[in-house]
């Protein structure tokens, strides 16, 4: 059976992704890795995605890869670069940075983007891993990410569906969700922007079976 390591650096992005591997690849044996002061430590540092951050991922990969696993998902979308290494050294196994079939996915498609955040330095980190020309705007939802935190789901849902609305007034025609742990909010964006609302969690458990799954042999 296949072995993915789904990697982690926010505790909320854990139920998302194992919901979808459930309903979608049950077959798959996952194994999750959590180290939520990843998250915290690039919010407070000050240094950004400097050598020692590159050196924690490293090490995270490698133990999954100490246990077998056949395919390793990262679920925070602020890593880009670390987890491009990862890709590099591995590059004989899927190493997938959490964003990568959905921003497949707006490439086949048309129209201004617009593109939510919870997590600040998503939005920086994100944006160039889409294609040149890419008619794309950001948003931050403040406040969402401290509501989650607190359990109050409902208000998370709410702040990010404001931002989609914002967003549809600023002219754009689609939606997407950076991370993980916006995909619970996709359907509030979707009543309240009239828009159609990508996320990165359905799509992701859909690009490992390709690579990872006995099609790919």
């Amino acid at each position: 059976m296949t072995r993915i390591a789904l990697i982690h650096a926010l505790s909320h992005s854990v139920a998302p992704i194992n919901d979808a591997f459930a309903r979608d690849w049950p077959e798959a044996v996952r194994m999750n890795l959590l180290d939520d002061s990843l998250s915290a430590d690039l919010a407070r540092g000050g240094r950004g995605l400097d050598d020692a951050m590159h050196e924690r991922f490293q090490r995270l990969a490698q133990y999954a890869v100490d246990t077998g696993a056949q395919g390793i998902l990262f679920t925070c979308s602020a890593f880009g670069p670390c987890i491009e290494a990862v890709a590099r050294r591995h590059a004989g196994m899927a190493v997938l940075k959490p964003n990568e079939a959905m921003v497949e996915e707006v490439g086949q498609g048309q129209g201004r983007l617009g593109l939510i955040a919870t997590f600040a330095p998503t939005l920086a980190s994100m944006p160039p891993e889409f294609a040149a020309g890419t008619d794309l705007h950001t948003a931050l939802a403040e406040g969402a990410l401290d509501a989650l935190n607190a359990g109050d789901t409902q208000r998370h849902d709410a702040l990010i569906a404001a931002q989609a609305v914002a967003l549809r007034e600023r002219g754009c025609t689609r939606i997407a969700l950076a991370q993980f742990s916006m995909a619970r909010a996709r359907a509030a964006c979707e009543a309240a922007s009239g828009l159609p609302v990508l996320t990165t969690v359905d799509s992701a458990v859909r690009a490992l079976r390709r690579r990872t799954g006995p099609a790919s042999a």
